[in-house]
């Protein structure tokens, strides 16, 4: 017995000491961190071999053990290492730890240790890598601390569809050069424009007259004004008049623009038709002449009458995964307004984030708004996408307050822009469904058990085991529970309280619906509950239709209409003995709107689109193909964005053909040629189909959008070949049934739009607003007989170069014709007015 005590009081002992153990006092901020993939095809599997080398820069010796390293990754990684000094665990979502083994050595002040593991997909960019590392000791696990640097290391893969400065040479030798002159001076391309003779000189003392229904458009347009002469308007010449008048029979947002020497004269049906006659006036005011303040604007006389050709015109921003400012929403929205865009989609809720403030449910923003380093999720979620272990900081933690966001909605309501707010259901809501945990829990404490069960989101006892296509495995709602309807009630009411107080109109709420995976719900109590009562429901599938149902009868007794992606009208069937998606026709009355990104091509759902607008559907198409401002620009190391789905230069919204993209498909998702067969058997648009495309929408999705100036390099210019496609008028080029015909016309009308974009709309852009941050693309660069060639996508740009390997700045040479050199230490960069460069092409 006395054994068995000193045995007990021992392991106590130990168990205690271990508990209390000090945590060391290395410090991690002198941890260095780089990664590098080190081989493509690893083993002969479409798996990358990876190297992550971790550099001891202080004066202490990091242990050997008792410490983790926590990051994110957006793909899976192998536990087991081969190096064998670690072994990676995958905790939920993208969040990994590093656990040294046995044979990892103290790391003395200066030494370096190497873990080599596999990842499940091969390197494309450096977006492949693992981001956020920082350090946990086992003794305080509740604390992160933040390591020193994290250096991404070049990788050269060899892979196919590899775009080189040669590729780029050849392409943009297609490009020819227009002289501005004879370019279409107001853009988006308008229905009918004529340029005449003279030009109207715009000056701060030009005159505003009105009917008086277009007033709100003039003060907006005299505060322009302001800023380009750097003073109030005097309003006092009689010779120079910009006259708003109203004009019947243009349609909603059409208008017709006369500059006459003397004169401008702007007319339109409606407020919309006379902010984008304004619109298209500023955009026919010199790129240069916003560089500093004007005294007198040369514009030249032209005679125009424009209409859009899509009703609705969207550009999508997820600020859920990375929050972005209000300042930058701001920003983003006046350039939407610039190139007539009308739509914003404000992705304001994911497994990551919850970014509005709504009064009745503090916790959204309280818990869902929060990303740091947490065992639990109980106060803040965990870190995801690279934020780190500290709470507070963007991009991985913010939101707007009520405040904000009535100021974002007025922002934009003055510019005609609508803004639709998504909240993400059922799946993507992890964020949701933690913050209504610490809801419960709170309430629960205070022995308020009816009220703290009111809003919950999960059953308390569903045991249902699911994995996302994230890795999350407890992001759903379960749309079985009464609660889930009182949460979403709520939640619309709230928003509704907001457009209302901010005077905005709010038509439309967006509730997600896509990319819930399988097995959720089988094993919940509130599913069985429901089953029992509702003979209908079958299986899990059938809830789908149950959830959007009411979620549609909630939206409807508000007056309001429901949109979703493209899952939200599909229903889960058998296709020769295969699952497959049909339209659903359950809620084809209704004519819900659904934004179809996945035409990905080789996945066989390329003609979704079209199924769901022939069968009723209203469909803004999202297409990945062509309108995914988050994927890489082509495939090249040093491009940023996911590839998933598609590569996506601006070519691609450019070339987009909205009632057939199946006839300009020419790459598949990696950029490689494709066999136009895949598209024999595939819906085409009917007649029908086409009344039922409301419109096209660029999507930014945030997992890679950290700053400011990553989210403008992703958004620009590709958005403008967005406004370009979903404001003019069907070109000809697109509906030439004679092939080579149509290239011709086409390679045509793609070179004046690069010139536009060079000449005009991108030195704007460089100044508009103190500048946006837009992708200057690498020259091309081609060697041949002993000379380097160089060109540029984009007319109108300046290309430097250098001899002795360093990158070109605004001090090195310019390039004006071939380069004769020796060795291969030539470096070429496009550079903008201001002088800020592109990537470097070698």
């Amino acid at each position: 017995m006395r054994r068995l005590f000193v045995l007990i009081f021992a392991v106590a002992f130990c168990i205690k000491a271990t508990a209390q153990a000090p945590v060391p006092t290395f410090d991690a901020h002198k941890l260095n961190i780089s990664w590098q993939a080190v081989q493509n095809n690893y083993q002969n599997k479409a798996e990358s071999l990876n190297a992550l080398v971790i550099t001891n820069t202080g004066k202490t010796t990091l242990p050997a053990s008792g410490w983790k390293l926590h990051f994110n990754s957006a793909r899976g990684i192998a536990s087991a290492t081969v190096s064998g000094n670690a072994v990676i665990t995958k905790l939920n979502g993208d969040l990994f730890t590093i656990t040294p083994t046995a044979t990892f050595t103290a790391l003395k002040p200066g030494a370096s240790a190497t873990i080599q593991f596999v990842s499940d997909e091969l390197v494309i960019n450096f977006t492949d890598a693992p981001e956020g590392i920082y350090l946990v000791w086992d003794a305080q696990p509740e604390k992160g601390y933040a390591t020193g640097d994290f250096t991404v290391l070049p990788f050269k893969p060899n892979y196919p569809g590899l775009v080189t400065p040669a590729i780029i040479y050849n392409q943009n030798q297609k490009i020819q050069d227009v002289p501005e002159q004879q370019l279409t001076k107001i853009f988006p391309t308008p229905a009918s424009y004529k340029e005449t003779t003279g030009t109207f000189n715009l000056t701060a003392d030009v005159q505003f007259t009105t009917d008086g229904k277009f007033s709100k458009e003039i003060l907006g347009f005299e505060a322009d004004l302001q800023t380009l002469f750097g003073k109030k308007l005097a309003s006092k010449s009689v010779a120079n008049i910009i006259s708003l008048k109203y004009k019947d029979g243009l349609g909603d947002e059409g208008y017709e623009l006369s500059v006459q020497p003397t004169a401008i004269i702007i007319s339109a049906t409606n407020a919309a038709g006379a902010f984008y006659g304004i619109q298209s006036l500023k955009t026919l005011i010199p790129a240069a002449a916003y560089a500093h303040a004007q005294k007198i604007v040369e514009i030249p006389c032209v005679e125009v009458k424009d209409q859009p050709r899509f009703p609705y015109r969207a550009l999508l921003l997820d600020v859920a995964r990375n929050f972005q400012t209000k300042e930058q929403v701001l920003k983003l929205l006046d350039v939407m307004a610039l190139y007539k865009l009308n739509v914003f989609h404000f992705h304001l809720s994911d497994d990551e984030g919850w970014r509005i403030e709504l009064p009745t449910l503090p916790e959204l923003t309280q818990i869902g708004s929060q990303r740091g380093h947490t065992l639990d999720s109980k106060i803040f979620l965990p870190a995801s996408h690279g934020s780190g272990p500290e709470t507070g900081r963007l991009a991985g933690s913010g939101f707007y307050t009520r405040a904000d966001y009535i100021e974002i909605l007025k922002y934009a309501t003055a510019r005609h822009i609508t803004v639709m707010p998504e909240i993400e259901t059922p799946g993507h809501a992890r964020a949701s469904i933690k913050a209504m945990d610490a809801r419960y829990r709170r309430l629960m404490a205070e022995g308020k058990q009816a009220e703290a069960v009111k809003y919950l989101l999960r059953d308390l006892n569903d045991k249902s085991e699911y994995n996302s296509v994230q890795y999350w495995n407890d992001n759903v709602i379960d749309v079985s529970l009464p609660s889930t309807y009182t949460f979403f009630e709520t939640v619309i009411n709230d928003i509704a309280g907001i457009y209302k107080e901010a005077g905005a109109p709010l038509n439309t709420i967006h509730f997600g619906g896509d990319e819930v995976p399988a097995h959720v719900w089988e094993q919940s109590p509130a599913y069985l509950t429901l089953k029992a009562s509702h003979p209908e429901i079958s299986g899990t599938g059938d809830l789908w239709y149950y959830f959007y149902g009411r979620i549609n009868q909630l939206l409807k007794d508000k007056g309001l209409t429901l949109a979703g992606w493209e899952e939200m009208g599909l229903r889960k069937t058998m296709l020769d003995g295969k699952a497959a998606y049909v339209p659903n026709p359950d809620f084809t009355p209704y004519h819900l709107q659904t934004e179809v990104w996945n035409n990905s091509i080789g996945s066989g759902q390329e003609d979704l689109a079209y199924k769901l607008a022939n069968a009723g559907y209203k469909v803004v198409l999202s297409s990945v193909t062509n309108l995914y401002f988050d994927m890489a620009h082509y495939k090249s190391f040093d491009e940023p964005g996911y590839y998933w789905g598609a590569f996506v230069d601006i070519d691609k919204p450019f070339s987009f053909i909205p009632y057939d993209y199946f006839k300009n498909t020419s790459v598949d998702r990696d950029g490689l040629p494709i066999n136009k067969s895949i598209f024999i058997g595939k819906q085409r648009l009917t007649d029908y189909g086409k009344t039922n495309i409301a419109g096209l929408q660029g999507c930014l999705w945030g997992e890679n959008i950290k700053t400011p100036e990553r989210m403008e390099y992703m958004i620009f210019p590709s958005v403008l070949g967005l406004a370009e496609r979903a404001w003019a008028q069907d070109p000809q080029w697109a509906t030439e049934p004679d092939t080579t015909k149509s290239s011709a016309m086409y390679q045509q009308a793609w070179a004046n739009f690069l010139n536009v974009l060079g000449k005009r709309e991108l030195p704007r852009l460089t100044y508009l607003n103190g500048g946006y941050s837009y992708r200057i693309p690498k020259p091309g660069v081609m060697m041949r007989g002993g000379e380097y060639k160089a060109n540029m996508q984009f007319p109108g740009f300046t290309i430097r170069y250098t001899t002795d390997g360093k990158d070109p700045d605004t001090k090195s040479k310019v390039y004006n014709d071939a380069v004769i050199v020796t060795g291969n230490n030539v470096k070429f960069r496009a550079f903008d007015n201001k002088g800020r460069g592109g990537n470097v092409s070698e």
